[in-house]
């Protein structure tokens, strides 16, 4: 299923809605031609008459085509509700040149925000960094819809200032403020101090124990994080949200970093798994059908 826009696309665009639906038209035509033709993808402005309900709600014109009875939906019919949370810390915005991870989850975002609104279903949005900063209530309506896209199109400029992150604090935010049982999707690097990671699992289950579906897409930049692969030349390495300098080889570090950052994935798989939360590797240089996918999976578990 290929249905990667250009990078150039993706670097100089700021019309989100229209990136969205690009994406996801590229994808659903992209599900016929796959091996997953026959997935039960819902995109219904309708939905089939109940045997026994007011008949003053049927789309008579419809049935005249299919022979078959629909009821018009409303806006206020939803099926699920969705809250997706991002993490805009100043780790978020690496690398600095090209797509960063930031760019891509507001991107995979946004793409999900378009196939919740063509099902019908209730989306929220919240960006965290030290904090829950920001959280919009979960509804359907297009100008809702519309609202959510311009807050995720300023963290597309430049300017945005770059901080520290506190996930754990955040999610715990998150799950005190979230009313009704919904299906959270979680944008970020895991990216946090080392030594708050039993309240960052703490977190977590702080969402499933309140009932929520939880899936967490692990963003990351594949070729510089996942596998350092550098040129062993010296390099600047600068902390994006504590601006700390280190001047180095990269071969001086790197088995010690992969080791590290191989271990805090493995706790991370490892307590999702635990807590019964979809962990998912998301590469800043792929498609975004390992988003949509794995999304429409979880809903479709839902019904």
């Amino acid at each position: 299923m290929q249905h990667m826009l250009s990078p150039e696309t993706l670097l100089n665009t700021n019309n989100l809605e229209l990136l969205a639906t690009q994406v996801v038209e590229g994808f659903i035509t992209g599900l016929h031609k796959s091996p997953f033709h026959g997935f039960s993808v819902e995109f219904a402005e309708h939905r089939i008459y109940n045997s026994g309900e007011s008949t003053k709600h049927i789309d008579w014109k419809l049935y005249g085509r299919t022979d078959k009875l629909f009821v018009k939906r409303y806006e206020e019919e939803t099926n699920l509700r969705c809250h997706l949370v991002i993490d805009t810390s100043g780790s978020m915005f690496y690398p600095a040149e090209g797509l960063n991870k930031m760019r891509f989850s507001v991107f995979a975002a946004a793409s999900l925000m378009q196939l919740l609104r063509k099902q019908r279903d209730a989306c929220g949005l919240s960006l965290f960094d030290e904090d829950l900063y920001y959280q919009s209530e979960c509804k359907v309506s297009q100008t809702h819809v519309r609202m959510l896209y311009a807050k995720m199109e300023e963290l597309l400029k430049p300017a945005h200032k770059p901080t520290i992150s506190n996930i754990a604090q955040s999610l715990h935010r998150l799950a005190e403020r979230l009313q009704r049982r919904s299906l959270v999707i979680v944008f970020s690097d895991m990216f946090g101090d080392a030594s708050k990671k039993d309240e960052l699992f703490a977190a977590l289950q702080h969402l499933k124990y309140n009932k929520h579906e939880v899936v967490l897409f692990h963003v990351l930049d594949n070729k510089t994080e996942n596998e350092f692969d550098f040129v062993n030349r010296p390099y600047l390495f600068v902390d994006s949200e504590t601006g700390e300098q280190m001047k180095l080889f990269p071969a001086q570090v790197k088995q010690q970093y992969l080791a590290a950052l191989n271990e805090h994935q493995q706790q991370l798989k490892l307590k999702c798994a635990q807590y019964k939360i979809e962990f998912i590797e998301a590469n800043v240089g792929n498609n975004f059908s390992q988003v949509l996918l794995p999304f429409l999976v979880k809903r479709n578990k839902m019904k």
